[in-house]
């Protein structure tokens, strides 16, 4: 992985510190709701498929999906994946849409167009082209794959919604203030804005009340 720079447990609470010096808003938030977890997930072809699922709906609506799929298959794989029909799809909560995303994913891996284990040695940039020549992944699916599965420590989804909205609440901004304004609120946090957007999605998910329920 040599020059791939990622951020892990052992250096996480580092960086949170660090931004809360350059930024006192994240001192404020570690007050005030401890730090943010270190989320991480294994990058995977059932994390991808997941990611695909939490697309422009609820994470718990995402998680249900998810969860049914794994119990109707026992295992979520391509191979699975494409013998399911569309009835099949529909009855764990696939839209007509994520369905086919779910069938184009599948076909990649095992056409070996997509190599996923590969993906690990490669650069943010080359990531981002390999994955989105896939149909139905775009920049928000594959800035959360690389901020959780990869640890890529400079990424901020602005297709994120909670978590521009976090931004906004945050730094007491209007809502109408543009993306170009935001990007220069930002622009202190690199190289970590990824750690700066999960203290935000924390900070969020604590003043929500939002409880996340397990497998």
């Amino acid at each position: 992985m040599s020059g791939v720079k990622r951020f892990g447990e052992e250096n996480f609470i580092s960086l949170c510190d660090e931004l809360a010096v350059i930024d006192k808003s994240f001192q404020q938030i570690i007050d005030e709701y401890g730090y943010a977890p270190c989320w991480s997930r294994k990058p995977t072809f059932s994390t991808l498929i997941h990611i695909i699922l939490e697309q422009q709906v609820s994470l718990a609506s995402a998680k249900a999906a998810f969860d049914k799929l794994q119990l109707y298959t026992g295992a979520i794989n391509p191979e699975n994946i494409l013998r399911l029909s569309d009835e099949e799809m529909k009855a764990c909560y696939f839209s007509r849409q994520k369905t086919t995303y779910a069938r184009c994913l599948a076909e990649a891996v095992l056409s070996g167009n997509l190599d996923l284990e590969s993906l690990i040695y490669k650069d943010d940039d080359t990531i981002r082209v390999i994955l989105t020549k896939i149909k139905g992944i775009g920049n928000w699916t594959v800035d959360v794959f690389l901020m959780m599965c990869l640890h890529s420590p400079d990424i901020f989804p602005f297709g994120d919604i909670a978590l521009v909205n976090s931004l906004k609440h945050v730094k007491q901004l209007p809502s109408h203030t543009t993306k170009e304004e935001l990007l220069s609120v930002i622009e202190p946090w690199k190289p970590y804005r990824t750690i700066a957007a999960f203290l935000l999605w924390h900070a969020y998910i604590c003043r929500k009340g939002i409880v996340f329920k397990s497998a």
